[in-house]
């Protein structure tokens, strides 16, 4: 990923969902005005989901990503409809693709129908127009069988696109954001130390994705980032010259940038932040206490949103599972999942750690909570549960009167 490119994570997610041979690609092509996908008479083209980020006008930054049909057959059309399904999880809009020759029936009925279960706003795009005789007769009849947005196109003549677009920005979602991942805390001209170790999974000559954005949002507030090392924060902030409004630091290190912040300065992490920005803080705080009453033989689910190559003292896989059986002083169970891979059952776990998602935009790592919680399973992540271990999370929540508030009110 280019360091000038929006992360896939912020961009708007369009899902492209229909039967095979409907045209799901051409209909990509026909947005993007690139041969992004396979485009062939033969059905299931289109086996894995293909994702595709691009400026969309007047829209800005979004990812399409095309899906395989949904009446694919077999084992392996069962697997690809379970994964076009899945695609829901992360989708802002559907775009269902409804064939002009063929209209609406079982399989349109059923994804519409789990489109409105997922919440997830939706247009029907009928293709192929150039191929029936009697447009308006069809649309007065997808109508009377659907109360979605209709809009016709033919994607391989380049009918109807324009008009795509436009139908695509008004019925776009509302921007989940009700604040910044860290600006709402800051004011104009407020000193903000950044603790950045040295990360060895991240890219060489790079800082990790949460530490970019943290900082873009801080200069975006007309506040000040002062990047330092642990080793180097305590004569950082003698130097400065000015009391910080707050230091932030990479879980990792939460310990010793404790111990060198005096005691009125805010001090928070980056995946505390990120709990905050993307997911539900107060239930993954609510999580973290879980570890108190952890018994022999429980099985902990440790999910990442990204894969990258395992480190020796990997934090996922080593660190975090070592620091909850000292702390909890019990056997137990790890099982790991990555990237986009999640268990659909979640039943058999005592608890969820959760990285910081900053791969996963909010639809997605906000589905993965609410299954938690629909399950009645605690679930916790990285930075929240470091913070719990140490001894230092009602300290990194002060800067969130809410959360600390209701958080105090449990006990």
């Amino acid at each position: 990923m280019s360091m000038n490119s929006t992360p896939r994570g912020e961009r708007t997610h369009i899902a492209i969902l229909g039967r095979r041979n409907a045209g799901k690609s051409s209909v990509i092509n026909a947005l993007t005005n690139q041969e992004i996908s396979i485009v062939s008479h033969i059905k299931g083209t289109t086996t894995d989901p293909v994702y595709k980020a691009m400026e969309l006008l007047p829209i800005g930054p979004v990812v399409f990503i095309d899906t395989a049909g949904l009446d694919d057959k077999g084992t392996l059309g069962e697997l690809r409809i379970e994964k076009t399904y899945n695609i829901l999880n992360k989708t802002d809009l559907a775009l269902l693709v409804i064939d002009a020759t063929v209209g609406i029936n079982e399989f349109e009925d059923k994804i519409l129908k789990t489109i409105n279960e997922k919440k997830v706003s939706v247009i029907g795009v009928v293709n192929k127009i150039d191929e029936v005789e009697d447009l308006d007769a069809l649309l007065e009849t997808l109508k009377g069988q659907t109360e979605i947005p209709l809009v016709p196109v033919s994607a391989t003549q380049k009918i109807g696109i324009d008009e795509l677009k436009t139908s695509i920005s008004d019925n776009m979602p509302k921007k989940y954001e009700k604040f910044q991942i860290v600006g709402d805390l800051l004011n104009p001209g407020d000193f903000v130390v950044l603790v950045t170790p040295i990360d060895k999974a991240a890219p060489k000559g790079r800082l990790i994705l949460p530490q970019q954005q943290v900082i873009r949002d801080i200069l975006e507030s007309d506040a000040i980032a002062i990047v330092t090392k642990e080793y180097e924060l305590r004569e950082t902030l003698e130097n400065i010259g000015k009391k910080p409004k707050m230091v932030i630091t990479d879980s990792q290190v939460f310990a010793k940038v404790s111990a060198d912040t005096p005691k009125d300065i805010l001090l928070t992490s980056f995946s505390i932040l990120f709990a905050r920005y993307k997911g539900d803080l107060l239930e993954l705080v609510k999580g973290a206490k879980v570890l108190d009453s952890l018994e022999n033989g429980d099985k902990i689910l440790m999910a990442e949103g990204c894969t990258h190559h395992v480190q020796c003292d990997d934090i996922g896989r080593v660190k975090i599972p070592r620091w909850i059986r000292q702390y909890a002083g019990k056997k137990l169970e790890f099982e790991f999942f990555s990237g986009t891979h999640y268990p659909k059952d979640v039943d058999s776990y005592k608890l969820i750690i959760h990285c910081g998602g900053c791969m996963l935009n909010k639809k997605e790592m906000q589905n993965r909570i609410a299954m938690a919680k629909e399950n009645k399973i605690p679930i916790v992540n990285y930075g929240v549960l470091i913070a719990y271990v140490q001894g230092i999370l009602k300290r990194a929540i002060e800067p969130f009167p809410l959360v600390s508030m209701e958080l105090s009110k449990q006990k």
